[in-house]
This record gives structure tokens, sequence and C-alpha cells, in this order.
């Protein structure tokens, strides 16, 4: 009973990162519909931003945790801004944003490597405390704070998504961004738009990640792929389903470590992956278009 909470309750911090990681990079695609590779870079970048905010230049975490937030969403509009507005203005195809977006990925990470060094970070806010135990399962407070913050965040996500105007907006250019267009819709505006709030959501996670993990130039790369992995279980184009998909593989992976060794974890990952783009591509609520 012990290890099946104790890993449940991996699965669910582990699913509560990959779900903010699901989520902004399902809202980019939705509205962009291309593949936003380097949404894994900008939760990197934004782990560095929080270590030098908070360790480097001594701002109040809180104060820093919200810069941070709000530095993410500016790099999500400069990426789209500076590489791929240009890039579709020029007519360019769906393969070429996914490669522009996966050099900028390793652009980005190979940036932090240069300015930071290799090295790993860590930001020494929350000092390490003994952990609840429940049922013989043991789960710290930070633990209990990134899943509950994770899911009101989510939660107002898919609220944002539902019952507000620009929510309403990004929801009709997701469905038909022709007709949206026809329509006086400004669909670049909406672009930008689903770039700022997809990363604003990267950079909530990388903060939670930097409380308590290390932070290291190529932390993102598994986490876009977990992201990405997370997103096509329950389909990419559906929030709700990005998000039910990234508690999924969180749970799945840490359930199969109890049989499999833990060097398994990421096999586990792209396992899943190639199952459900060979037998369900379209995801666990995913539509073939539109967004949910």
């Amino acid at each position: 009973m012990s290890i099946f909470l104790q890993l449940l309750f991996n699965g669910l911090i582990a699913g509560s990162i990959y779900a903010l990681v699901a989520s902004g990079f399902s809202m980019i695609y939705l509205t962009n519909r291309f593949m936003h590779f380097a949404h894994g870079a900008t939760v990197t970048v934004s782990a560095y931003f929080i270590y030098t905010l908070f360790n480097l230049w001594g701002l109040n975490f809180y104060l820093a945790a919200i810069l941070t937030i709000v530095l993410a969403g500016w790099l999500g509009f400069l990426m789209h801004k500076l590489l791929f507005k240009p890039l579709k203005s020029r007519g360019s195809s769906t393969a070429v944003l996914l490669i522009a977006s996966v050099g900028l990925m390793i652009l980005l990470e190979n940036l932090m490597l240069l300015i930071y060094g290799a090295d790993v970070k860590s930001l020494n806010f929350i000092r390490i405390s003994k952990g609840l135990e429940i049922f013989g399962a043991v789960i710290t407070p930070l633990q209990i704070i990134i899943i509950i913050s994770s899911l009101v965040l989510l939660g107002g996500v898919w609220l944002f998504i539902k019952k507000s105007k620009l929510g309403r907006t990004m929801r009709a250019v997701a469905d038909n961004p022709e007709l949206a267009e026809v329509s006086g819709i400004n669909t670049h505006r909406i672009h930008a738009w689903s770039f700022i709030i997809g990363s604003s959501l990267a950079g909530f996670a990388a903060i939670l990640i930097a409380l308590e993990q290390n932070i290291e130039p190529s932390m993102g790369l598994f986490l876009i792929i977990a992201g990405f992995t997370g997103a096509i279980i329950g389909g990419v184009t559906s929030l709700p389903g990005a998000i039910l998909g990234s508690y999924l593989l969180g749970l799945v992976e840490n359930f199969g470590i109890w049989y499999l060794p833990s060097g398994f974890k990421s096999a586990i990952a792209f396992t899943l992956l190639f199952v459900f783009l060979l037998f369900m591509p379209n995801g666990i609520l995913g539509l073939k278009r539109g967004i949910k």
C-alpha cells in the first residue's frame, strides 16, 4: 500500500509539471499550427530568470517569481515577433517552422550554457523539511504546493479559454483561422497572445521545477518531450486533453518503474508516444480541428 501511494504521489507531482508545459505547448499549437519545440527552452531560460533575480540579484522571491512569469511571456512574444511571424509572412511551411523552433531551442540552451556554465544551480529558497507521512508514503509540503498550485492555474486557464473574450477569440482562430480572419479577427494578434500566455505557463512551470530540482542548461529538452507526449496522449487540440494526458504520463512513468529499472522512465514515455501516434493520433480527447 505504501509503495502504491508513494508512486501515486510521485506520478501526480510529475504530471503537474508536465501538464503546465503541455498546456502552454498545446495553446501555441492550436492557434499557430506548428510544433513549437523551443517551448522547452522557454522553461530553461525562465528557470535561469528566477535564479538570476532571486539568487544573484537578491530580489524578494515572490517579486522574482512574478517578474519571471512576465519575462517568460515577453520571451514568447519575441520568439513570435522576431522569428515565427516573419517566417509565416514569407509563406514558410510547418516543416520550416518546426526546424526553426528546434534550432531556436538549441541556440537558447547553448546560450544559457555559455552565460551560466555547465554546473547545476539551485534556488535554496525552501529548506528541506521532513515530509508528511500518509499510510507509509511520504510527500513534502513543497510537493503538495506544486500539485495544488498547478491544478488551480490549469483550472484558471480552462476558464479563461471558455469564458473570456480573448479565450473565445483564440478558440475561433484555432477552429477556422480563415473564417476568423474574414470575420475581422486579427489572427496575428491572437498568434502573439498564444505565445505570451503559453510561455507564461512555461515560466510558472520553471519556478516550480527550480524550487524542487536543480537548474541546468539541458533541462528543457526532457520537459518538452514529456509535455509533447502528454499533449499527444490526451489530444494536442484539446487543452483538457493535454492536461489529462500529462497526468496519465506521469502516473504511467512512475508505476512503470515499479516493475522496470528507473532508467526505463524515458523509454516508457517514448513507448506511449509511439503507441498513440500509431493507433490514436488524435489522442483521448482530441479533435481533428478546433480547441475544446
